[in-house]
């Protein structure tokens, strides 16, 4: 598996996959190798999100690679493992033929969750940019802009730092809106790497009120919401707002970042279409 921005002209499209609950792989595998191939680049295989235990990520993205013939974007966190751990686990990711990590902080465990979980923290985040790089790893970071807090601006300051330590590439959190996407474009354009703006489609009214309300980061528009709720059809309607977002993606960044949710991959193709 080559580097996947060799080709700096290229549009990338990447599929954000996250590791199932358990030990078996195989429902998973089979929905991923279903897909058009042809209509994106790669699979970015997220490490236990909202810090919840799921499979291996490094495991899930080897299979995923072997399985598809896809390569896989492998997401790493400054959570969960210790300095030593994170050395280990780079240099099994190289071995394994992953080439391409992207470097996160990971959400903070709940501090009312059933099982009370350490965060470890051993490394900054930009520390594990600097050693992924030195494990001969094509390196990611993201852009939480947390628009629940107006934070672009300072954000900015900090990819500005994450990209000085090496960083590569920068994925977004998902954005709903034309205002927002050209507010990132114009805090991230003097980088000089490689921005994949996030897309995540909704489903339902429930779920846009949900990311909107509950979920840092992440911001769907009133007047959004409202079309949500009045559509007779909400999967099509995220399905459409989706590809508008997919379109003006194409007009100011290197590639997008699709995000799924709930492994509903069906509806992928009619995104990429």
């Amino acid at each position: 598996m080559t580097a996947l921005f060799i080709d700096k002209s290229k549009f990338i499209i990447t599929i954000e996959v996250v590791p199932p609950l358990g030990n078996d792989p195989n429902p998973l595998l089979d929905k991923l190798c279903q897909l058009d191939g042809s209509k994106f680049d790669a699979f970015s295989v997220a490490s236990n999100p909202v810090a919840k235990p799921r499979m291996s990520a490094m495991v899930f993205a080897h299979l995923a690679q072997k399985a598809t013939q896809k390569p896989a974007i492998l997401h790493f966190t400054i959570r969960d493992h210790n300095r030593l751990g994170l050395q280990s686990e780079l240099w099994g990711a190289k071995a394994l033929g992953i080439d391409t990590v992207i470097v996160v902080t990971g959400d903070p465990s709940a501090p009312k969750a059933d099982l009370q979980t350490s965060t470890v923290c051993d490394l900054s985040v930009f520390e594990l940019i600097e050693t992924a790089r030195n494990a001969d790893l094509y390196t990611g970071a993201v852009l939480d802009f947390r628009p629940e807090v107006n934070g672009l601006l300072h954000e900015a300051k900090r990819l500005e730092k994450k990209v000085a330590s090496g960083a590569q590439f920068i994925v977004t959190q998902p954005v709903y809106d034309e205002t927002t996407a050209t507010k990132i474009h114009a805090a991230t354009k003097h980088l000089g790497v490689p921005i994949l703006m996030g897309i995540l489609p909704l489903l339902s009214f429930r779920h846009a009120v949900f990311l909107h309300d509950k979920v840092d980061g992440i911001a769907v528009p009133q007047n959004l919401r409202k079309q949500m709720e009045d559509s007779k059809d909400p999967v099509h309607t995220g399905i459409d707002q989706s590809k508008q977002m997919l379109k003006l993606a194409r007009q100011m960044f290197s590639g997008a970042c699709v995000m799924p949710p709930f492994d509903r991959f069906d509806i992928l193709n009619q995104i990429l279409r």
